[in-house]
């Protein structure tokens, strides 16, 4: 085990000193089961207590220490709009300068040798491509007013959100019992208005104790609970927990994640000031940093996933993935589509993963695919309450949005997720795959040119790490290690930049090292297992 980190300390349930403990005990009210072929107790505890206690304490990680702006944070802010864009432009493209010297040289001779440089030349572009937008172009919604957005006329065609919208944040959750308290405790005591704020937690079917942590908190923190007395699995105990929903924003977090109190807000803010915002997403990074190299690395592998991935799409207003951490809705863009995503089906069998990409697509798409898939669904309650039109939202990224997930310490528990995760991208590539050319060059090239990449991956690994040393190749081996290190150091370093002092930038080549090696050969197989599914988040 390495060494404890100074910033890092695991949240545990509260204990018996803690000041909630002196709140009288609340009787919750149990209703009545519900029609259908699942039964469920719903419990409610609408309390009359004296004031709302404080939020639970951020992590004591790096990542969560509050920091002030820089000098060129300062510099930039002051300047105007249009200057600070065109500043950030130049200053991005001269950071970017030795890549661009590296294609500039290596271009002359990719006629000569394409197939050894080609694939190279190609990632490098795309990588470049990503940061310079990333870094040039994107801004936080819930910080300024966006520069990229709909023509007055089109934007029109957005019904405003209140000033302060009522806000329905839902959990699914089994066998968490170990977060599951902390979790509760940072959605419930976020800043924000406690009046227009609706906590549902739904336990689909727990048996490890889980149950008994959420009636202590249902009656301490006025929570709504529903008891699943039947496994339905994640997505369908999510969309239970819709239908009780009632907020104009439906936000979504998973049973181990820790939120910081300002970021539920800073999602609702950038959604009130922009009514094209369908959707958006949190930052996330990694909780239990500081167990394992493994899980150092994964944080620095998820802080570029979210800064640049995340940004550079945001920028277009086409987020492909509103990721589970934090995932923020409005109500009119994914109500009518709950039934579909519950009930969805991939190559004959029903798709159990909670993919938070497809909802995300039914967001993206509903202008072209949202008519047919209510029309499926067309008796479900959640189509005949109201119907929503089909609006060509747009979704975006909020970085100053924080939480902190537990992320998987053990190999095992590491194939599962990103077996988890490719299945999800297979089945997400034959929806949102079909109309993503539609949005635009600049959303298409950044989806389609990610889909090729992961799809190429395994066959650029089989070429360079296995066809190429059987015949006599073995300069390609090294040098195809060599450029997926180079890819691994660019993108630690853009880590460095938004993270000043933090040395786990190091780990990123070895992420990049871990994909190019293993992970890229889990594309064919999780297409072959593709209907085999878990509910299971385990970190062991």
């Amino acid at each position: 085990m390495p060494d404890p980190d100074p910033y890092f300390e695991q949240l545990r349930p509260y204990s018996g000193s803690d000041p909630l403990d002196a709140y009288p005990p609340y009787r919750p009210a149990h209703l009545g089961d519900t029609p259908g072929s699942t039964t469920l107790t719903l419990s409610t505890a609408r309390l009359d207590r004296p004031a709302r206690p404080a939020a639970p304490p951020l992590p004591r990680l790096r990542s969560a220490r509050k920091r002030e702006p820089g000098f060129l944070r300062r510099w930039l802010d002051g300047m105007h709009p249009a200057v600070r864009h065109g500043t950030r432009r130049v200053l991005t493209l001269i950071c970017l300068l030795p890549l661009l010297l590296i294609l500039a040289r290596e271009a002359p001779r990719l006629a000569q040798s394409p197939l050894v440089l080609g694939y190279g030349f190609t990632v490098l572009c795309g990588t470049i491509a990503m940061l310079y937008i990333a870094y040039a172009r994107y801004d936080d919604p819930s910080e300024r007013m966006l520069r990229k957005r709909p023509k007055p006329k089109k934007l029109a065609r957005f019904p405003s959100l209140p000033s302060r919208p009522k806000v329905s944040f839902l959990l699914a959750v089994k066998d968490e019992v170990d977060y599951i308290e902390s979790c509760v405790r940072s959605m419930a005591l976020c800043d924000y208005d406690e009046d227009l704020l609706q906590i549902v937690v739904v336990d689909d079917m727990s048996e490890d104790g889980t149950r008994d942590v959420l009636r202590r908190l249902e009656a301490e923190l006025g929570i709504t609970v529903l008891y699943l007395e039947k496994n339905l699995g994640k997505k369908y105990a999510l969309v239970k927990a819709c239908e009780i929903a009632d907020g104009d924003i439906i936000a979504f977090t998973d049973s181990d994640c820790i939120l910081a109190p300002d970021a539920l807000g800073r999602c609702v803010r950038a959604m009130v000031n922009h009514p094209e915002l369908g959707a958006v997403s949190g930052h996330a990074r990694a909780l239990n940093v500081a167990r394992t190299v493994f899980t150092k690395a994964q944080d620095v592998w998820y802080e570029g996933q979210f800064r640049v991935a995340k940004a550079a799409e945001s920028t277009f207003g086409s987020v492909t993935c509103v990721s589970g951490p934090l995932a923020v809705f409005r109500r009119d863009a994914i109500y009518n589509y709950l039934p579909a995503w519950a009930g969805d089906r991939f190559m004959g069998a029903p798709f159990r993963f909670a993919t938070d990409r497809q909802l995300t697509g039914y967001v993206l798409g509903q202008r072209w695919r949202g008519k047919k898939l209510k029309q499926q669904y067309a008796d479900s309650p959640f189509v005949t309450e109201q119907d929503y039109p089909e609006r060509a939202w747009r979704i975006g990224y909020v970085q100053s949005a924080k939480v902190w997930t537990n992320v998987p310490e053990s190999f095992r528990s590491f194939m599962k997720q990103q077996i988890r995760w490719k299945k999800s991208f297979i089945r997400n590539l034959f929806f949102t795959g079909s109309f993503m050319w539609r949005r635009g060059f600049g959303p298409a090239a950044l989806y389609y040119g990610h889909a090729l990449w992961v799809v190429a991956a395994p066959v650029m690994a089989f070429r360079h790490l296995l066809w190429a040393p059987l015949h006599g190749m073995a300069f390609l081996t090294l040098l195809y290690l060599c450029g997926v290190i180079l890819k691994g150091f660019v993108w630690g370093l853009a880590f460095k930049v938004d993270n000043p002092g933090d040395a786990r930038w190091r780990y990123r080549p070895l992420m990049s090292l871990l994909s190019a090696l293993l992970l890229a050969w889990l594309l064919p197989y999780s297409f072959a297992t593709i209907r085999r599914g878990v509910w299971a988040r385990s970190l062991t």
